[in-house]
């Protein structure tokens, strides 16, 4: 009986693992290695830049850092990511709302006048992936 408990678990078990996936994210062409890089995913329109879905913050090494997002259901993301230079947790900007710390999303999305859209910095994980975004100093 135990038996037939434990392989009905193992089945379920590798049913669920088969609906998710890894992601990797690298984050290269940091001005410096001071401080932390916090890379946020977001899993829909409505929360992107506002809250996070899951986040990691990672210290960065030689310019970059390289986080992995484990057991993600598949679907559609968008991902921002800064330099928390002073290690506050959170984007700085100054007296106008503009970002005071280095940041960038996916895509390479970029806002005209405001922040990036969802629609610009949206791709779709089906599979174990990795996404390389890359600041522009």
């Amino acid at each position: 009986m135990l038996k037939i408990i434990t392989a009905i678990a193992f089945f379920i078990c590798s049913l669920m693992s088969a609906q998710n996936a890894n992601l990797t994210v690298s984050v290269s062409g940091l001005k410096n290695n001071i401080g932390m890089v916090k890379v946020g995913l977001y899993n829909s329109e409505g929360t992107f830049l506002k809250s996070t879905y899951k986040s990691i913050t990672s210290e960065i090494k030689n310019n970059s850092a390289t986080v992995t997002f484990v057991g993600i259901p598949k679907g559609e993301y968008g991902i921002s990511t800064y330099q928390d230079e002073n290690s506050n947790g959170k984007l700085d900007k100054n007296m106008m709302g503009i970002p005071s710390e280095d940041f960038a999303c996916s895509n390479n999305a970029k806002g005209f006048m405001g922040p990036p859209a969802y629609e610009d910095a949206k791709f779709n994980i089906n599979k174990d992936s990795k996404i390389d975004i890359k600041f522009n100093n």
